[in-house]
C-alpha cells in the first residue's frame, strides 16, 4: 500500500498529477510542473492495485509511480459533437 497525494493543474481542466505523498512533486520534472502550471492539492489517500479509481489505471498508476515518481493524467479528449455545439448556434446578434 502507498499513500498517494493527488494535485490538479491550475492550466488544464481534468489534467491530475499523482505522487507519493512523502516524494511531494519533489520528482515531477520541472518542465512538466511549467507546464502544469500551479499544482493545486487535492487529496491523499491510501492506494493499493486492487482499489479502483475512476478514471485512471490503478495498476499503470503503480507502476508509473515506481518507474518515475509520478502519474500524470491527461484529460480525456473532447467529444467532436460538443465542440459543434457551439459552432451550430445561430447568430441573432443578441447576447
Amino acid at each position: 500500500m502507498k499513500i498517494i497525494s493527488i494535485y490538479k493543474s491550475s492550466r488544464k481542466d481534468e489534467m491530475y498529477l499523482y505522487v507519493e505523498k512523502a516524494d511531494k512533486l519533489a520528482k515531477v520534472p520541472d518542465n512538466l510542473l511549467q507546464v502544469f502550471g500551479k499544482a493545486i492539492h487535492i487529496m491523499d489517500m491510501p492506494l493499493t492495485a486492487k482499489r479502483e479509481l475512476a478514471r485512471v489505471d490503478t495498476k499503470k498508476l503503480l507502476a508509473e509511480l515506481l518507474a518515475q515518481g509520478f502519474y500524470l493524467q491527461m484529460p480525456p479528449p473532447k467529444e467532436d459533437y460538443m465542440l459543434d455545439l457551439h459552432h451550430d448556434r445561430p447568430t441573432t446578434g443578441v447576447r
